[in-house]
């Protein structure tokens, strides 16, 4: 079982969750940053649609993440 579905479970959230080892979806987000420094901090809210409802970027404000996803989730 992978750490996401893990989390899921633990959490009871009920949606799946993405782990982007290769980089290959922050490079299309445009989040990756170049040589081996670590993707720019951002987390994506995707309907069932597959549609961007919203983009949190922050490096610091962890809670702005979890605030503002938590908010757009609820909205759906």
């Amino acid at each position: 079982m992978d750490r996401q579905k893990e989390f899921d479970d633990k959490n009871s959230l009920g949606f799946p969750l993405l782990s982007d080892a290769d980089r290959e979806v922050a490079k299309a987000f445009g989040v990756k940053r170049l040589g081996p420094l670590p993707s720019k901090r951002a987390t994506f809210v995707i309907d069932g649609d597959r549609r961007l409802v919203k983009s949190i970027r922050s490096e610091t404000d962890m809670i702005k993440h979890a605030d503002e996803a938590l908010d757009a989730l609820r909205a759906l």
